[in-house]
């Protein structure tokens, strides 16, 4: 059996399968950690091989585990080792004793059998800590009707950790500073609790950590100062934390995914995250915080999406060459941030940008005429601004986007008859946008465009990138995005 590579792979299939794992932890090992197990394959081991045993006391304690998960049915196995159910793996040290090293809870999908939980009465049991060897422990969805805490003795669980999972468990109360002694934890992910309390600086103990997933709790207080050099995937979303985006950020030098969304962040973005040259996602959206935009963006070369909608305290205008240099850009997500003055031109020089969201602020004047012949995005809103002056796309674009460029309630823009758009941009189009003045309609179906109804089977594809919903119409951002900083981080174990 190999969990491990189960494990590997998880991710990458419900990533792109289902909606209720888009953002879900994948679980590494260390191969390069001291052990005295035998990191292999576990062959020879079936019931006629005599001199294989699984080590008495953590088979003892594997009893009382699945007894207070309401697994009953583990005690009727006379070797859990050689139970194999999926859910445990073993493997053996040099004298061929079998020790746990991955005990995993919780029903996935239809295709990932874990023991499931009595949702009753399931709880922690502390005979966990018996398990020397322990290097995965995984409870997915199994405490949710049996409030209780994050047990403290997890703690005890000693240098061999290095995956712990609670995920979506109806866990409360506060991170007990005790888990800063699992030392050699690589993934900690406690997403979608009831949490409180501040993020324990013992956390900074993690000296190897990869992933930290705190998201969808009510943890309070500010993001800590966080000196963890492998970090790669920061997700904090979804919670109560105030205070600034810490300049010592740009500590965690690995990190390729930054998520503090839909929090109470305030302050400015600090000018040190130029120093993040790996990272692929920054998403800052729906906090507190204030322009100016830094130049420090610029230096983020590996950046695809950068998503600060809904930061209504922006209230500045764009620079001209604010995101210079971001080569590798495909998503800007600029929306409800009252930002004022003029579209940038300087934006359709990112020539990788594939989205681009301005909507809902007070931007003003023209769309820059370099638009007109922008052929690379695929999704453009600027609906609800202030724009004015004739719309420069050629008829192409506006063709290829259809519904996904958005224009409405922006009173002052029109559209020429020389651009030859007056078809599609007429007043019973649903875009809003007039015929520029002095000009007449073309005879026939004033502004009907059929291939923009919904009659005609086109789905009304949109995207809502935040950290509930990051997809894209052409594929699915947050699958993209996680697939490739997991595979980065799969390829560097």
């Amino acid at each position: 059996m190999a969990q491990y590579g189960l494990y590997r792979h998880m991710f990458l299939v419900f990533s792109m399968i289902s909606p209720l794992v888009l953002s879900f932890t994948v679980i590494t090992s260390d191969s390069t950690a001291p052990s005295a197990l035998i990191d292999g394959p576990q062959t020879g081991f079936t019931m006629t091989n005599d001199g294989a045993h699984t080590e008495p006391d953590e088979q003892d304690a594997v009893y009382d585990i699945m007894r207070a998960t309401g697994n009953d049915w583990a005690a009727a196995i006379p070797d859990v080792c050689r139970g194999r159910w999926h859910g445990i793996e073993c493997m053996p040290d040099q004298d061929n004793v079998y020790h746990v090293v991955s005990l995993s809870f919780g029903a996935l999908s239809d295709d990932t059998a874990f023991p499931t939980c009595d949702p009753e009465r399931s709880y922690v049991s502390e005979s966990l800590t018996r398990l020397k060897h322990l290097k995965a422990l995984f409870f997915y969805r199994c405490l949710g009707r049996a409030p209780q805490r994050i047990p403290p003795f997890l703690g005890r669980l000693g240098s061999s950790l290095q995956t712990l999972v609670l995920r979506e468990n109806g866990l409360f109360g506060p991170i007990p500073d005790e888990l800063g002694n699992l030392t050699n934890l690589r993934v900690l992910d406690l997403h979608h609790n009831n949490l409180n309390g501040s993020i324990p600086l013992s956390f900074n103990r993690f000296s190897g950590l990869r992933s930290l997933d705190l998201s969808a709790n009510r943890l309070s207080g500010s993001v800590p100062g966080f000196f963890l050099p492998d970090l790669n995937v920061l997700d904090l979303n979804h919670n109560l934390l105030t205070g600034p985006v810490p300049s010592t950020l740009s500590a965690c030098a690995s990190l390729i995914k930054v998520d503090l969304s839909r929090n109470r962040v305030t302050g400015t973005i600090p000018d040190s995250i130029n120093r993040l040259n790996q990272l692929v996602l920054l998403d800052l959206s729906y906090n507190r915080l204030s322009g100016p935009f830094p130049s420090s963006l610029q230096g983020l070369h590996s950046l695809q999406a950068l998503v600060l909608k809904g930061n209504t305290e922006f209230s500045v205008a764009i620079p001209e060459n604010s995101l210079k240099g971001l080569n590798n850009l495909m998503v800007l997500v600029l929306s409800n941030m009252n930002l004022q003055g003029s579209i940038p031109g300087s934006l359709t020089r990112l020539t990788s940008l594939r989205v681009l969201h301005l909507e809902g602020n007070n931007l003003t004047g023209p769309i820059p005429i370099e638009f007109r012949g922008v052929k690379y995005l695929s999704e453009l809103r600027l609906n609800d601004n202030r724009l004015t002056g004739p719309v420069p796309f050629e008829r192409d674009t506006v063709w290829r986007m259809r519904r996904k460029l958005r224009l409405y309630n922006n009173a002052g823009l029109c559209v020429n008859r020389g651009n030859d758009l007056d078809d599609v941009f007429g007043s019973s189009s649903g875009s809003s946008v007039r015929l520029c003045e002095g000009e007449t309609q073309r005879p026939g179906p004033s502004g009907t465009v059929q291939h923009l109804s919904k009659g005609d089977g086109v789905t009304d594809e949109t995207t809502d990138v935040s950290s509930g919903s990051k997809s894209l119409g052409f594929f699915r951002l947050s699958a993209f995005l996680l697939v490739l900083s997991f595979g980065y981080m799969l390829n560097s174990c």
